[in-house]
């Protein structure tokens, strides 16, 4: 083989590894999916806290992904952050299903649990889940035990 030959094999080489760098990386920030976005229906639930939860986090069940955040807002007369949801239109859930602000790990990214409950009718297209559980602040966690200790003295 010639040098030229070799060359070009060689920067093809390269332009696959940028190319396949930037899909990683664009998957890996949640920016893309590759699934159908308009197979997928909104619900929405409202926490007191939501902590470090972003948009385009991920929504599971039972360790599934079953859909993403969309939006987050905040609802003046409630003063609750208002977490918008978008689930896959193939998963189902019961109108009784909480939601938790979860962390995967100990410092983790945040993501929202959903546990389904028992009911027989299921969330719809503008829905609300009315359960939920908000985040556990590290912070607050150990003020309040720093506070307890210092009560004990």
């Amino acid at each position: 083989m010639n040098t030229r030959n070799i060359e070009i094999l060689v920067g093809g080489f390269v332009v696959l590894a940028v190319i396949a760098m930037v899909m990683l990386s664009l998957k890996v920030s949640n920016l893309v999916s590759y699934g159908d976005e308009n197979d997928v229906y909104e619900i929405q639930a409202q926490f007191e806290n939501i902590g470090g939860l972003k948009e385009r986090s991920p929504v599971s069940a039972g360790g599934v992904r079953v859909g993403k955040i969309s939006a987050i807002s905040y609802n003046n007369k409630e003063f609750t952050a208002v977490v918008t949801l978008q689930i896959e239109s193939r998963y189902q859930f019961p109108v009784d299903t909480s939601a938790s602000i979860l962390t995967a790990g100990l410092l983790g990214e945040q993501y929202i649990g959903l546990e389904p409950g028992g009911d027989e009718e299921y969330l719809v297209e503008g829905g609300e889940i009315d359960i939920t559980q908000s985040a556990m602040i590290l912070e607050q966690i150990i003020g309040q035990f720093i506070y307890s200790k210092s009560q004990e003295e």
